[in-house]
């Protein structure tokens, strides 16, 4: 069994490694300047360790919204390569779970890719909707 806690926000340098697997257009600079930026905005991270390694990681947002209610959103969600494919991903979305009934919340939602299958059929595995479309526009 793997240990699953809350990092400290002082430590959120340690989730980097992990957030360049998931984005590696982008560099460390790049990605400490957006995390710094969710500080104080609610953010919080998940971290999944081994004996002491983290593994993986979940980003994690409380929020509340007329069509849903009080909701957990979680976010740049990755295990570790190295450890995928050993049901750390689910272990880690019933602790999600678990933590959202703990404080009151109606539902868990998350968005993902478009493009990746693999994690569709994941979520959708467990029991996760796609309910809509997510749009994006870039802008200069």
């Amino acid at each position: 069994m793997y240990k699953i806690q809350f990092i400290e926000s002082e430590s959120f340098k340690e989730i980097l490694p992990l957030l360049q697997i998931l984005y590696p257009e982008d560099g460390l600079a790049i990605l400490q300047k957006r995390l710094d930026g969710m500080q104080g905005h609610g953010y919080q991270c998940v971290g999944i360790y081994d004996e002491g390694l983290l593994i993986g990681i979940s980003g994690l947002w409380t929020l509340n919204k007329l069509y849903i209610g009080k909701h957990i959103e979680p976010d740049n969600i990755i295990i570790h390569p190295d450890y995928q494919g050993k049901g750390i991903g689910h272990q880690l979305m019933e602790w999600l779970e678990t933590y959202a009934k703990e404080i009151d919340c109606q539902s868990v939602e998350l968005n993902c890719y478009a493009y990746n299958e693999g994690a569709r059929r994941f979520y959708e595995s467990l029991g996760y909707e796609p309910v809509g479309i997510h749009y994006q526009k870039k802008l200069d």
